[in-house]
């Protein structure tokens, strides 16, 4: 895998975010709907579009809803029948996770999530970094026979988790990808590469762009007041993409 180098894998929410992806060195897409609330489950529209403009495989979040992973009997009925959507439109993996109550894995509902995603591979998203043993968690996922974890090493970023993470590769042994994600920026890339032994890093490269509108009414606002500006946009950023991916580069 190392001859390889590094993949960087960019979550995106929008088209020109992914070709953006691309176009900056990415070799892989996590394809989310509203990156505000941390990616939730894409429309179907979203990922045929892509899929017309972007040949590196997209990984497609399977999230319901914002909040925590506990879910419903009902959200897991959506859950599978976006899943049985996303491999219809050509999805080339699949990112979910859901926990129990007392912040396990739900190895039972992941095991039935799975079987409905076969044959792809799947990726654990940062469900992970709420568990209450990490070390054990990531066992039940590797007997599960996820692909990788997406981790910020349980903590408010990559960079604070790193010590976990570390710890979190030794462990794997190369049974399952530990990838690191949460503030992966060109300021701190560098120290995680350094500090613990992966191969594959995630991030979002995000610049903030200024909506086209003229005409604005200020005093509206369509979600909930902490939502940002519904004048303003973060779209994946070319030359941020190409400066991570430069660094990882070089780092070999």
């Amino acid at each position: 895998m190392a001859d390889q180098g590094y993949i960087m894998e960019v979550c995106v929410d929008s088209v020109e975010s992914a070709i953006n992806a691309e176009r900056g060195g990415a070799g892989r897409i996590e394809l989310c709907a509203s990156l505000l609330e941390g990616g939730i489950t894409p429309s179907v529209g979203l990922l045929q579009v892509v899929k017309q403009y972007v040949q590196i495989p997209i990984f497609v979040m399977i999230r319901p809803r914002g909040g925590d992973f506990l879910y419903s009997d009902r959200e897991v009925e959506v859950m599978k029948a976006d899943i049985r959507l996303a491999k219809i439109h050509g999805a080339d993996g699949l990112v979910f996770g859901a926990l129990t109550e007392d912040g396990r894995i739900d190895a039972e509902l992941c095991m039935e999530l799975l079987a409905v995603s076969r044959p792809l591979p799947v990726t654990f998203h940062r469900a992970f970094d709420m568990v209450y043993d990490p070390l054990l968690a990531m066992e039940t996922l590797i007997s599960l026979g996820f692909e990788r974890v997406l981790t910020s090493g349980c903590d408010t970023s990559a960079l604070e988790g790193l010590p976990l993470i570390k710890r979190l590769v030794e462990q794997a042994k190369g049974r399952i990808i530990v990838m690191p994600g949460g503030g992966i920026t060109e300021r701190n890339l560098q120290r995680i590469l350094e500090g613990a032994a992966v191969q594959e890093f995630h991030c979002s490269a995000r610049s903030t762009k200024d909506s086209a509108m003229k005409y604005r009414n200020n005093s509206v606002c369509m979600g909930a007041t902490l939502s940002t500006s519904e004048y303003s946009t973060k779209v994946t950023d070319v030359a941020k993409v190409r400066t991570l991916n430069a660094m990882a580069k070089n780092f070999l």
